[in-house]
């Protein structure tokens, strides 16, 4: 199989998963969002907690040049150890809510 195509697979099976979850307060859905044309992948919460609407992506990843972009994290989910333990190289993952400045000492991906 295809590195990125391994990668998709890898990335759509941890969002489902996470999102089967589901969130104990209010009436909140976690959605997954999936592109596989542009290799954009999100999760989404959407609804309302009490009288305040929630509305926004929590986790966001990007395939770009082979490599696994975190764009966004606000999960408790440490996602690239996930990705990391289900075989996927370090060096294969850059955490992009790090500065460019800051991703060589993070022991992941530069770019």
């Amino acid at each position: 199989m295809d590195k990125v195509e391994r990668y998709r697979q890898l990335i759509q099976a941890i969002l489902t998963e996470y999102v089967a979850t589901p969130i104990s307060n209010g009436e909140i859905e976690s959605q997954t969002v999936f592109d596989t044309q542009q290799d954009r992948y999100q999760v989404m919460n959407v609804g309302w907690d009490k009288h305040r609407r929630v509305h926004g992506c929590v986790l966001h990843l990007d395939i770009k040049n082979g490599k696994i972009w975190v764009q966004h994290n606000t999960t408790e989910m440490r996602i690239a150890h996930e990705l990391t333990a289900m075989g996927v190289p370090k060096e294969d993952i850059v955490l992009g809510f790090q500065a460019p400045y800051v991703r060589e000492y993070t022991g992941f991906g530069v770019a």
